[in-house]
């Protein structure tokens, strides 16, 4: 459904991503792990259609993102950041409704159908009470959990549904939470994925990768190090030479996914 294919990018004459593929068939779940600096923004927002590889490209139910109208590729690709600022003091309700701005013609506004797009993807998220809230005003959690709404709601078809050939990317979902909002969120991926949602996860959390993704591709100096099924890639080797942690990679019975205990940093001159 959507690939990277031999991508490069970087920044001025810095060069982050170099020769970097990856492939997300549809309806999967897909991680991307790496350290700070490693290219795991960028990617996300290549795959996104906010950059332009500098060589190679990347491609959308085999076509060309570059190549999407701008309102076509918003309505079949959300990307969620790490944070959303507003600049105003907007509800709940405002926020999701403006996921509808590339399914409206020119000087339209939302209508009533678009009202129900967005109370459904309020009910999606478990948000709809929080609908008259303002943004300003919610938890960490809460707000990560609206802004995955306003994506779902900028996703919804003319049926109202998004599965089946939608795509979202969320770039370090549960950062900053407490782990109680940690594992709400990871939930909400879970269900979301389950619909049909194809998803690909940017994050530093090794235990949220193992709990939510299937595949996993892992970033060093931007470079894939590693890709493959989680149980496969996700090992105390690929943990060590990605991170230069020495860590208990293990199966962990009660939670039913692969669990990683980090034990020490290592003196890897190799790394």
């Amino acid at each position: 459904m959507v690939r990277a294919d031999t991508v490069t990018f970087g920044y001025d004459t810095t060069e982050v991503l170099r020769g970097v593929s990856l492939s997300v068939a549809s309806g999967g779940l897909t991680g991307v792990l790496g350290p700070n600096g490693s290219g795991k923004t960028t990617l996300l927002r290549l795959l996104g259609g906010l950059h332009r590889p500098s060589t190679g490209r990347v491609t959308l139910h085999g076509q060309d993102v570059s190549t999407y109208p701008r309102s076509l590729l918003a309505r079949r690709m959300a990307v969620v950041p790490q944070e959303t600022h507003m600049a105003f003091d907007y509800s709940v309700l405002e926020v999701v409704l403006m996921g509808r701005y590339p399914h409206l013609g020119r000087f339209a506004i939302e209508g009533p159908a678009d009202l129900a797009y967005a109370e459904h993807a309020l009910r999606a998220t478990g948000t709809e009470g929080l609908k008259a809230r303002s943004f300003m005003t919610l938890s960490g959690g809460e707000k990560q959990r609206v802004v995955i709404a306003s994506a779902l709601a900028q996703l919804s078809a003319s049926n109202g549904t998004t599965a089946g050939a939608q795509v979202l990317l969320l770039d370090e979902p549960t950062a900053s939470l407490d782990l109680a909002y940690q594992l709400e969120i990871a939930a909400l991926i879970c269900q979301l994925n389950a619909r049909g949602i194809t998803v690909v996860i940017s994050t530093h959390d090794l235990n949220l990768a193992a709990s939510v993704c299937r595949d996993l591709v892992l970033l060093r100096e931007g470079c894939v190090l590693a890709a493959g099924p989680t149980n496969d890639v996700l090992t105390a080797a690929t943990v060590r030479a990605l991170y230069g942690v020495d860590a208990q990679v293990t199966h962990h019975a009660a939670a039913g996914h692969m669990l990683v205990v980090p034990v020490a940093q290592t003196n890897d001159s190799t790394r």
